[in-house]
């Protein structure tokens, strides 16, 4: 219990230092996070690897509600992208939309799951000691992973609902045929279902490259994440251009001083903060085998797909979305068109843009 108050305080401390406009007004559901470690033992991966364990970390919001016979039936997963983890969702922009009386995820009714997926946060990962050892995970094992840890840790053999941004919106493509009648609905947000080719297999790599071809890289043994300046900083440079949306950033940042001004403050804080480089390759090489789209016949329970025409990651067309939507027999797609108050990739993880979409879908499918 201590350990997941001093989580809850520490991350407040941060959200307060980023966000200090709105930090206050999450406070009375953020405090109320609880941490949980489960352990998964004998864990096989897809490549034949097997872990005797492996440790999957959460956050949890609210507290579960049992049926007559004793399930848990209010349980909501949040699934985070690449590169996140447990906290991802649990900000201001995104809590203070849906976790508060009245709203969307209620934490007075509903029990909130938000998982560090494997290879991410404090949940098993190459940095914990393996390195380039770890088994190359994919994103079939991630789902295994969480499957278990509901199962075996929380003791939910269904889901209410999977809310997922980016990598979490590709996760729900995938949970729906691997455990069909395990949720109920899904809400996926910027993603496609199709194989990840084209730019984004290609903006992926670069990341990839950038950290193995970094001098300091030494075989994935290197000393200090930041010694690998070349790699951190390529990155950082595509992540930002990935997941910005040009007409936001137009708008304030209007001249070539104020352009020039943010980026270097931006890279000074990317060199600040800088990511674990093997954690970062396994991340962005999980969606390897990503191509869900055969498959999307067989999810039958409702899904409400949103997607921003300012995703620089999923452009409006590519893959054409709303053809592989129509595949899956209770599936609604929907496209936000831009504007200088999306935030690209980003407007996954800004409710009040997509709210009112969300708000139907549940009315729809209560």
């Amino acid at each position: 219990m201590m350990q997941s108050i001093r989580y809850a305080a520490a991350l407040l401390l941060a959200l307060a230092l980023s966000l200090p406009l709105t930090a206050a007004k999450a406070e009375d559901w953020l405090a109320k996070a609880q941490e949980h470690e489960i352990v998964l033992k004998d864990f096989a991966f897809a490549t034949g690897e097997t872990l005797p364990a492996i440790t999957m970390h959460a956050l949890t919001l609210g507290e579960p509600r049992r049926n007559a016979a004793g399930e848990i039936e209010n349980a909501v997963m949040l699934l985070h992208g690449t590169g996140g983890n447990a906290a991802s969702l649990l900000q201001p922009h995104f809590g203070d939309a849906m976790f508060r009386p009245g709203q969307p995820l209620d934490i007075t009714r509903t029990y909130i799951i938000s998982p560090s997926n494997l290879g991410h946060g404090k949940s098993s990962k190459p940095s914990d000691g393996l390195r380039g050892a770890f088994p190359r995970y994919d994103y079939d094992d991630m789902i295994r992973a969480q499957h278990r840890m509901l199962t075996e840790g929380f003791g939910i053999t269904r889901l209410d609902m999977i809310i997922g941004t980016s990598m979490g919106c590709m996760h729900s493509f995938v949970w729906g045929p691997m455990y069909p009648d395990f949720v109920g609905k899904y809400v996926p947000l910027a993603c496609n279902a199709v194989e990840i080719a084209g730019r984004n297999r290609i903006m992926r790599q670069m990341v990839i490259d950038g950290f193995r071809n970094d001098p300091a890289y030494d075989g994935g043994n290197y000393a200090d994440p930041a010694d690998l300046k070349v790699g951190q900083a390529i990155a950082a440079n595509v992540l930002l251009l990935a997941g910005s949306n040009p007409y936001r950033m137009e708008a304030e940042l209007p001249t070539r001083a104020a352009a020039e001004q943010f980026y270097t403050a931006r890279q000074r804080r990317a060199a600040a903060n800088p990511v674990d480089p093997n954690d970062t390759i396994y991340q962005f090489d999980a969606s390897r085998d990503y191509n869900p789209a055969a498959r999307l016949h067989e999810i039958t329970a409702p899904v409400l797909w949103i997607n921003s025409a300012d995703d620089f990651i999923n452009p409006p067309g590519l893959g054409n979305p709303a053809a592989l939507a129509s595949t899956m027999p209770r599936a609604r797609f929907v496209l936000i068109p831009p504007s200088a108050q999306t935030y690209g990739h980003g407007t996954h993880s800004r409710p009040n843009l997509w709210m009112d979409e969300l708000l139907r879908f549940l009315k729809e499918n209560q």
